[in-house]
């Protein structure tokens, strides 16, 4: 079965990473339904839209929206699924809710989104862990490359753990200036990640 305009995708383990191994077992740590960070972002594309093609093929890994998976209470207090959801854990989703997509075992992004990597703040006098709106270009479009330290605007970060690394989705067009390394840079990556 494949739909128009939508692909079919079934999320890579459930619905959310809200637990960890800790000496072999595992500790709920986020038992809300409502928190986005807790929301499982991996998905496995079962079937592609008829209407067009995709460079997104059955079988690979994808990056979706926090909102695809996530469950939430409706006015009444019910627990839904999101609108996403089609049955038996599997959900519709529109390319602009893909960000990027694995296959074998490389990550590429869509057209106009990258992921950057943050650095660690070098400011003796601040308490941030990581440099304001500056990072290292991890996965791109093809509009930067790879490796380039990159500043962008604000407001435009969205926070995902992508191969154990947590990384910053940006659009392509937020990308504001390509800096040169000044050699004392260094990436962050918080424990947690």
């Amino acid at each position: 079965m494949r739909a128009l305009n939508d692909f079919i995708i079934e999320p890579k383990g459930d619905r959310y990473n809200n637990s960890v191994d800790v000496d072999g077992k595992s500790l709920i740590t986020n038992t809300e339904i409502f928190s986005h960070q807790h929301v499982n972002r991996e998905a496995v594309v079962i079937a592609t839209p008829t209407s067009h093609n995709t460079e997104i093929q059955v079988g690979d890994t994808v990056i979706v929206h926090h909102n695809v998976f996530r469950r939430w209470h409706n006015i009444r207090g019910e627990e839904k699924n999101s609108k996403s959801y089609f049955e038996d854990n599997k959900y519709f989703v529109k390319e602009d809710q893909v960000f990027a997509y694995k296959r074998n075992n490389k990550w590429r992004c869509l057209k106009g989104y990258c992921f950057v990597k943050p650095i660690k703040s070098t400011d003796m006098f601040s308490e941030a862990k990581e440099k304001p709106l500056i990072g290292v270009v991890k996965y791109t479009d093809g509009s930067v490359e790879v490796g380039d330290l990159v500043g962008y605007t604000p407001w435009n970060e969205y926070e995902f753990v992508i191969d154990n690394q947590r990384l910053y989705r940006i659009l392509s067009n937020d990308i504001a200036i390509i800096y040169e390394y000044q050699g004392d840079e260094e990436e962050y990556n918080p424990s947690w990640a």
